[in-house]
């Protein structure tokens, strides 16, 4: 770790820190996450059928 962007008055090392979250809160910052990550793969589900529809509706326009 670089001495400029780390201050001298804390440690280097991790174990040495106290946690920053409790249990509870890590849990719940996973809950959320998974939830954004299933709610972005709808999103990008929905819009690759909206692409596929699109793309089918032109070919059969030009046939």
């Amino acid at each position: 770790m670089s001495f400029l962007t780390h201050g001298f008055d804390r440690p280097f090392d991790a174990a040495e820190r106290p946690a920053r979250f409790s249990a509870a809160r890590k849990a719940q910052l996973k809950r959320v996450g998974l939830q954004a990550l299933a709610l972005l793969s709808m999103g990008s589900v929905l819009t690759a059928l909206i692409a596929l529809k699109t793309a089918i509706y032109v070919w059969h326009l030009h046939a």
